[in-house]
């Protein structure tokens, strides 16, 4: 049905209020083409009709009018451009909240929040919430605030209101000291408002340093997060990725081609794969934004909601000893390597263990556990990759993650068992020097509980860096097969027993000598257990026990460090 507005205009006149007729016509007609205009009655226009007469209305055909308002700003970028997001396995902004909080706890503001662009017929648009859903609700009971983009609505791209809408909630996260978490589905930077699209990410940006370390702070890459944009997620705590579906870039597989002209795809440029083996940008992966939001939901378990707070506390359980045996894990030729999540799950209350950064830097393993039912994080060297050598980029993962346990009161136990330092030109000229005194700086100024295990090798600079005492350990201990010492046995012999090796009329069997005295005197955890570097040489059935009690007994732990504006780590 077609009304002009001179007809619309007639039967408002008719009536006393705005209601009856009217909101038939804005119920029953999907589209109305307004004679004279030209245009669509939507957005702005619905607005501006439903205003008239507004203030003679009751409180029945206010609420009638609010409802109206709602069901189109409900419908994000309408029903064309949400089947479009579902036919390549998305879900919307909307649902992607619903499915992550506690059921019928989200509450969400700023709904009627519209963009204030006036240039590139921008006027003449309407865009519902600008593009971004804000609010607060639970996870596993406890509050949150959350914001996500609408892709539907202007591809979610970022405005100066859009951005005012997640500066808000993200000020509302952090004074309320609880979590943050930002689904992140957007073309960039809203080009038609200028440089107050750059401005919001500023502000964005300012806001996460402010947050950082405060409240903890989770970004899921549910779309595409391209040029400035990922600069927010890259200053969060945990990035989430999905396959097929995260796509993360500053200049996307167009421009680089432009420029470069290197062809590549979105994926295999800035895939969740990618990010998640490679560059170490992001934390988790999944395989669906279901299993996505499950991980969240288990991350949450771990994590205390702010700094001042502790984690909870849950029921102390015991491991699955019957799957995984302590005695068992390490096998006694000390060149084979094993699993040490094994070992993890050996000592975790229900051998749990929530492993982060699974996929990037292997020769290191972090993440989370419980031990007598209080959260811990987890340092470990990975003999499985690389013999659990340091290197660039086990060091930048362990250290941001101790430093992230520091924030947030979680203890750190750390188990040691590794050569040292990886050599090599490669490493030298990307700055391992650099990167590996992240490691240090990050034990050192670390004032949690630190507990270290070392169960076997602990060579050179390598000892030092993984939470020795000399970087102020709470306790160190150490199994039998422990070897702390300034390098191996043979390059050390090498070295002490040159002349000796040289001179010999069998220089392979005097080398093969020396090995094995040097081995007697120093590969063991004695030497520096009778210096007090080590404080209690333990078989490996006591570890559970021992950390339990050096975790109990280190939880009040005061430490007063010097008065400084902040430190300058090496970054």
């Amino acid at each position: 049905m077609i009304y002009t507005f001179a007809k619309v205009n007639k039967l408002l006149l008719r009536e006393n209020n705005l209601h009856s007729c009217y909101f038939d016509i804005l119920l029953q007609i999907k589209e109305i083409s307004i004679l004279g205009l030209g245009k669509r009655l939507e957005g702005k226009l619905i607005s501006f009709f439903l205003t008239q007469n507004y203030i003679k209305m009751g409180i029945k055909e206010k609420s009638k009018d609010l409802r109206v308002r709602m069901r189109t700003a409900l419908k994000g970028g309408g029903d064309k451009a949400i089947e479009k997001q579902k036919a390549i396995g998305k879900l919307t902004a909307r649902e992607r909240i619903l499915a992550l909080l506690d059921p019928k706890s989200f509450h969400e503001y700023d709904l009627f929040v519209e963009h204030a662009a006036k240039d590139f017929n921008m006027d003449k648009k309407y865009l519902p919430g600008d593009g971004v859903i804000t609010g607060t609700g639970s996870i596993s009971g406890n509050p949150v605030c959350i914001y996500a983009q609408d892709f539907t609505v202007a591809g979610g791209s970022l405005g100066w209101m859009h951005a005012k809408k997640i500066t808000k909630i993200m000020d509302h996260a952090l004074k309320l000291k609880v979590p943050l978490i930002g689904i992140n589905d957007s073309g960039g930077a809203r080009i038609q408002e200028g440089v107050n699209s750059l401005a919001g990410y500023g502000e964005i940006f300012f806001r996460n340093t402010l947050a950082s370390g405060v409240i903890p702070q989770i970004s899921v890459i549910l779309g595409p997060c391209a040029g400035g944009a990922v600069y927010s997620p890259a200053l969060t705590d945990f990035v989430f990725t999905v396959e097929k579906i995260t796509k993360m870039f500053i200049t996307g597989p167009e421009v680089i081609k432009s420029v470069l002209g290197e062809e590549i795809s979105m994926e295999a440029l800035g895939g969740a794969k990618v990010h998640c083996e490679q560059t170490g940008n992001a934390h988790f992966y999944a395989e669906s934004e279901e299993e996505c939001f499950n991980q969240i939901k288990q991350l949450a378990t771990y994590i205390p909601w702010n700094n001042i707070n502790k984690a909870k506390k849950f029921p102390k359980k015991s491991p699955k000893t019957r799957r995984f045996k302590i005695d068992a894990v390490m096998p006694s030729d000390p060149k084979q390597p094993y699993d040490v999540r094994d070992l993890i799950r050996a000592v975790a209350d229900d051998s749990d263990f929530f492993e982060i950064q699974e996929l990037f830097a292997k020769n290191i393993v972090i993440g989370f556990s419980r031990i007598n039912g209080e959260t811990v994080g987890i340092v470990a060297n990975q003999p499985m990759y690389l013999a659990g050598v340091l290197d660039v980029d086990s060091s930048d993962k362990a250290a941001r993650f101790i430093r992230y346990c520091d924030s947030f009161n979680i203890p750190l136990v750390t188990l040691v068992d590794l050569p040292g330092y990886l050599p090599g030109v490669d490493q030298e000229h990307a700055g391992v020097i650099r990167h590996g005194a992240k490691l240090l700086y990050a034990y050192s100024e670390a004032t949690v509980p630190k507990i270290t295990l070392i169960t076997r090798k602990a060579y050179g600079g390598g000892y030092i860096a993984m939470c020795s005492h000399h970087l102020r350990a709470d306790f160190v201990f150490a199994w039998p097969t422990a070897e702390i010492a300034v390098m191996g046995p043979e390059g050390a012999s090498n070295i002490i027993f040159r002349k000796e090796i040289m001179s010999a009329t069998d220089p392979e069997a005097m080398r093969k000598e020396k090995v094995e005295e040097y081995k007697a005197k120093f590969a063991n955890p004695y030497v520096a257990a009778a210096y007090g570097y080590v404080d209690a040489v333990i078989e490996p059935s006591e570890t559970r026990n021992m950390l339990i009690h050096a975790l109990d007994i280190s939880k009040d732990k005061k430490v007063q460090l010097p008065f400084k504006k902040h430190g300058i780590p090496p970054f």
